[in-house]
């Protein structure tokens, strides 16, 4: 923040004016007045105007008097408010120089300087400064306000009668007691049920913990600027009293365009994120690729919650979603997460929950066993406490269940059918070759033999036994169902997949209570899922809640060239932390070129721009035979040198007249004013980049070249070469050659 906009007001007083260059007392003493009373000041408060003086013998006298009429009125005190001109410094910028003013003053009213009006020795003789509120500020000068904020005032006045004053003050004073880097504190009682808003009165972190990591994102037009806009940025943190990480990941997050190539780094202070910036294997790239994949949101079940709970006090969003679902089942937090289905279920509903408020929009849902419900809720076929019960319930019918060793089975749920005994069951298939059955030990003693190739087949126990479908019972099918029908479930409103049927769920299946119970006793077919979600084209996968199991199933299928399945969460006992895994999926789908935008506050800083790449549009010179063809002295070698230059003959640029007439001449004056050699009789002058204002220079010197007064009607009526000639020539006065 450089500045604080306090009031501004814009007019137009063309109509009242003599001419459309004249500068009006009237208008701009209106326009000054309506900002002052739209920004609620006293005049007297502002002790710096930026006017928009351009050092005319006649305009700078009346802006001065506009500008006293307004703030000198009823006051006695003469030359307390500077006032300055930034085009005295780096010249007229045409249309860019009111907000050029506007930048200079915002970084004066910042810094506490007011810069010099350069060149300045002596006041036009027409503005009398000692009996006016205003004194120049010919050199650089302190800008002290005393106990008031430091006020200014910026003035631009357009040809034509559009007149501008804004009204500013210095920005409020910086507060640097939260914590650096976007460290966020984690309230005694944050994790164990204590409610938030008593754990937001309890004193914030102190300086010096340990920073929250930052997602940090660079984008450009080319991969060459891409990758300069990486190094530029680490020189930048590297270089003494680099910003805050935060307000740097702030201030790329909001205040800078996405352009198709991009990079990301996930880094925690600055040091760190030079290093990132400085390692390819940390910088996160992707190729700008036309198609930008569909994301399909995994949700598991009996999923282990990390030990590291850091989104929970990073993530507005995923900690209002995790506390909603200990509410709406009367638990504590700690207590829900240490439930594996309804704690799975409360990850990845808030996961999902956090993706979305970044922006994420997924092309379709899976989830894997009692995922469903996830998917479902998200969906809007159930309410989140309908959800909850019924994924409670589900758990507790589980528990009745017997449980028998489990074993991942690298064959297809078909080659196992033939094979298995009675006592083994599929009870989920995860790809086409993969299948996780419930067996008796001694099942697997021996590997089982592929009869289509005689090859044996693998299998590996799983460290956790599972509950054995094969008893379930009618009557806890039927309990389930009872209470799928009491939640009042209701047809989905976006689309997901179902690991029941492997297909997309439709109103019918989500609304029936056969359906839901089905999960309970039939087998997951989470692969044949995959297979469908992969159907739609180019997919993104990415697992909600802790871990990669689903990502890593996923993967099996995917076509070579696919992106990797991502996971938003690190899986209990990996080293990683929450913040950094979930932001690090978040860089990766965002340098994809989907729509992520990673929350958060901060503070804009200056950083490097962007690295533009010059590109040569030189005009060449002519080519040596068309220089030679110039050389001669004659009325063909002259005319040969002028196609040459793609110019007409004097006589055709002067119309079908036997003179040259004043073409040439105006000729002349178009090239100095606008740099441009090669003119043709049909050029006009503003397609060749005539402006308001260098029409007023040409008017002024036409009248010195011709005695002929050109009104601005009579450019814009006849702007080509030619017609504006012979409107000269028509004008010529009687006794001028």
């Amino acid at each position: 923040m450089h500045a604080v906009v306090l009031g501004n007001a814009v007019n137009n007083d063309g109509a009242a004016k003599v001419g459309f260059t004249a500068s009006g007392v009237a208008g701009q003493a209106a326009v000054i007045a309506n900002a002052l009373a739209t920004a609620g000041v006293d005049p007297r408060t502002v002790t710096y105007v930026e006017a928009s003086a351009t050092g005319s013998a006649l305009g700078d006298p009346i802006e001065v008097e506009a500008l006293t009429s307004v703030y000198g009125r009823g006051r006695a005190d003469r030359q307390w408010c500077a006032i300055g001109s930034v085009k005295s410094n780096i010249g007229h910028l045409s249309q860019g120089a009111g907000v050029v003013g506007l930048i200079k003053t915002a970084l004066a009213l910042e810094h506490g300087l007011i810069p010099a009006s350069l060149g300045y020795t002596a006041p036009n003789p027409a503005i009398d400064f000692t009996a006016s509120p205003f004194y120049v500020n010919a050199t650089l000068a302190t800008w002290d306000a005393g106990d008031a904020p430091r006020r200014a005032a910026v003035s631009s006045f357009g040809i034509g009668g559009t007149n501008a004053h804004v009204v500013l003050q210095q920005p409020p004073a910086r507060h640097d007691d939260a914590p650096r880097d976007g460290a966020v504190a984690q309230p005694p009682g944050a994790m164990s049920g204590v409610p938030r808003e008593a754990s937001q009165k309890l004193p914030p972190q102190p300086l010096g913990c340990t920073p929250r990591a930052q997602l940090l994102v660079l984008s450009a037009r080319s991969a060459a600027a891409r990758d300069a806009a990486v190094a530029r940025l680490a020189d930048h943190l590297a270089a003494a009293g680099a910003p805050d990480l935060a307000d740097v990941a702030f201030t790329l997050r909001a205040g800078r365009a996405e352009h198709p190539h991009r990079a990301a780094v996930v880094a925690t202070g600055a040091a760190d994120a030079v290093t990132a910036l400085r390692t390819p294997q940390r910088l996160l790239t992707a190729p700008a690729t036309v198609t930008v994949p569909r994301v399909v949101l995994l949700f598991g079940d009996q999923a282990v919650p990390p030990v590291d709970p850091g989104l929970h006090p990073a993530e507005p969003v995923f900690a209002e979603a995790v506390d909603r679902c200990a509410a709406a089942l009367g638990r504590t937090v700690p207590d829900l997460l240490a439930d594996p289905l309804p704690g799975s279920f409360a990850l990845g509903y808030a996961t999902a929950l956090l993706w979305r408020s970044w922006g994420l929009r997924p092309a379709t849902m899976l989830g894997h066993g009692t995922g469903e419900y996830a998917a479902a809720t998200l969906a809007g076929v159930f309410t989140l406490p309908a959800a909850l019960r019924l994924v409670e319930l589900h758990g507790r019918l589980q528990e009745r269940l017997p449980t028998t060793p489990a074993f991942t089975v690298s064959a297809s749920a078909a080659t196992l059918a033939g094979l298995l005994p009675p006592e083994a069951a599929v009870v989920a298939v995860n790809g086409p070759a993969s299948s996780v059955v419930t067996a008796p030990a001694e099942v697997f003693a021996q590997p089982l033999t592929d009869p289509a190739t005689g090859r044996p087949i693998q299998a590996r126990r799983l460290r956790a036994d599972l509950p054995e479908r094969g008893a379930v019972t009618a009557a806890m099918l039927d309990e389930l169902a009872v209470a799928v029908a009491a939640a009042h479930p209701s047809a989905p409103a976006q689309p997901y997949l179902s690991c029941r049927t492997g297909q997309p769920v439709t109103p019918s299946d989500a609304t029936d209570p056969a359906h839901w119970a089905g999960l309970l006793g039939e087998p997951v077919l989470f692969g044949p899922a995959v297979a469908v979600a992969l159907a739609g084209g180019a997919t993104q996968f990415l697992e909600c809640g802790p871990g990669r199991q689903l990502a890593g199933l996923a993967q099996m299928q995917l076509p070579k060239g696919s992106p990797a399945p991502l996971h938003s969460l690190p899986a209990a006992g990996e080293p990683a932390d929450a913040v950094t895994t979930c932001y690090t999926a978040a860089g990766r789908l965002w340098v994809q070129g989907l729509p992520v935008t990673v929350g958060g506050t901060g503070r804009r800083v200056p950083l490097p721009g962007y690295p533009y790449e010059r590109s040569r549009h030189w005009i060449d010179p002519d080519p040596p035979v068309a220089a030679a063809a110039a050389t001669g002295n004659s009325a063909e070698g002259a005319a040969a040198a002028q196609v040459a230059r793609h110019e007409a003959p004097p006589d055709q640029l002067a119309g079908q007249a036997t003179s040259p007439g004043p073409a040439v001449g105006l000729a002349a004056v178009w090239t100095a004013l606008l740099g441009i050699e090669h003119l043709g009789p049909d050029d006009d002058f503003f397609a060749v980049g005539g402006t308001s204002l260098t029409a007023v220079q040409l008017v002024a010197q036409v009248r010195a070249a011709y005695g002929v007064r050109l009104s601005m009607r009579q450019i814009f009526d006849a702007p080509t070469l030619s017609a504006m000639a012979k409107t000269i020539e028509q004008r010529l006065p009687a006794d001028r050659p």
